[in-house]
């Protein structure tokens, strides 16, 4: 895989988590159980990254990058999937992975954002 710092970037941020979802054989990283990125297969088996983005920033992604694209089987106004066998710029990818964490960060309460960012003092 073209993108191998995927895991270890997701997981640097504060309070992400990772799992698999048998179902849909497919890695989730997620906030509080809210998923924030999700490594999987397309329809034709082709490995994708999606991210939850603000609907104008995906679009203009999409317009870019013809390796991005609404995602798969998921809300298509707000999430978008990256080829990662495509030739989207690593810092582009980065980019994405932090937009989609500071969403779903940001959509949790103000305790949970708090606990979150004190639990990662301790941990340092």
């Amino acid at each position: 895989m073209k993108y191998d710092f995927i895991q270890e970037y997701c997981l640097s941020k504060k309070g992400a988590e990772e799992d698999y979802k048998k179902e849909w054989d497919a890695i989730r990283y997620m906030i509080r159980g809210k998923m924030f990125a999700m490594v999987g297969n397309d329809n034709l088996n082709l490995p994708i990254i999606s991210v939850k983005l603000e609907p104008e920033y995906g679009i203009e992604l999409r317009d870019k990058y013809n390796d991005i694209v609404p995602a798969y089987y998921m809300n298509k106004i707000h999430w978008n999937s990256l080829y990662l066998n495509g030739n989207v710029p690593d810092e582009i990818l980065k980019k994405m992975l932090d937009h989609s964490y500071e969403l779903i960060f940001s959509s949790l309460s103000k305790k949970a954002q708090k606990e979150i960012l004190e639990e990662n003092k301790t941990i340092k």
